[in-house]
């Protein structure tokens, strides 16, 4: 009997600690990307449109128009900046904020909140925590989005740029923002060519594509090339420096002295640009 009795114990304990998982109905999501040498997070939760109207004007639709919007579900969306940034122009210094909407159909309002405990109680919204704000035009999409997205998007080319976008139903809406990198990358150059003499390439190539000191630019690169006289690459590159400086007898033999070794070394790619180089100095 004392037997049966633990037994049955054990059975109504298990009973009591199962449950049943069932899928979110706005299942949590995080986005993580790094822009320049800025990591950009964000982490929201995402409704679905379930054949519900999202929207439009009226009581009808799941976010109505000229009514502030948690944007997402539950306890809102956070955007993480590590390092200051600008955010549609206006200057946002890092740290966590809640992502606010007020959608329009023809602009949207989109802010960047301070008081993160605010969460998803829309109710205790004072403009005074605004961080930013942005207005920005809403773009149609060609098919539906059915579960709320959120991407950044749009990375410029010179890493300096990107949008926050957000989709739902057939909704676009992007806010532009920028990132400052040079004096992290100015640090870093002054610090580590002193320790290892191999990172004068890569400080080379810094100032080269972002039109520092070429001076500078070529004492570095013709420091790493003695260092390294089998590596073409680098050698292109001073010569694309010497043509910067107008230095076109000087860039005309790294440029042949680059292809001679690329050919050497079966590598096509870099005598193709040493050929156009070499046409463009003659």
């Amino acid at each position: 009997m004392k037997r049966v009795l633990i037994l049955l114990l054990v059975a109504v304990s298990l009973a009591s600690q199962a449950q049943v998982v069932t899928p979110a109905a706005s299942p949590a999501a995080t986005v993580s990307t790094v822009v320049g040498l800025t990591e950009v997070k964000v982490e929201y939760s995402r409704p679905k449109m379930k054949g519900r109207k999202i929207f439009g004007t009226g009581a009808d639709f799941v976010t109505p128009y000229g009514q502030m919007w948690r944007t997402g579900a539950n306890a809102g969306t956070i955007v993480t900046f590590a390092d200051d940034v600008k955010f549609a122009g206006t200057d946002v210094p890092k740290g966590k904020y809640l992502l606010l909407t007020i959608p329009g159909a023809a602009e949207w309002t989109v802010i960047l909140y301070k008081d993160v405990a605010l969460g998803g109680n829309m109710s205790g919204y004072d403009q005074k925590n605004d961080q930013a704000r942005a207005v920005v035009k809403p773009e149609t999409l060609s098919h539906a989005v059915e579960a709320f997205t959120i991407e950044i998007a749009d990375l410029s080319a010179d890493s300096k740029a990107a949008n926050l976008q957000l989709m739902w139903e057939k909704t676009s809406v992007k806010v532009p923002f920028t990132v400052d990198f040079d004096k992290k990358v100015m640090a870093s150059i002054e610090a580590n060519t002193k320790v290892s003499p191999g990172n004068l390439y890569a400080a080379a190539s810094y100032y080269l594509e972002t039109g520092k000191d070429l001076k500078v630019a070529l004492d570095w690169c013709s420091q790493a090339a003695a260092a390294r006289p089998q590596a073409y690459w680098i050698m292109h590159t001073k010569a694309k420096i010497q043509q910067g400086l107008g230095d076109k007898k000087g860039a005309m033999e790294s440029a042949m002295a680059s292809k001679a070794e690329a050919e050497k070394q079966n590598d096509g790619s870099y005598v193709r640009m040493n050929d156009e180089l070499i046409k463009a100095l003659k």
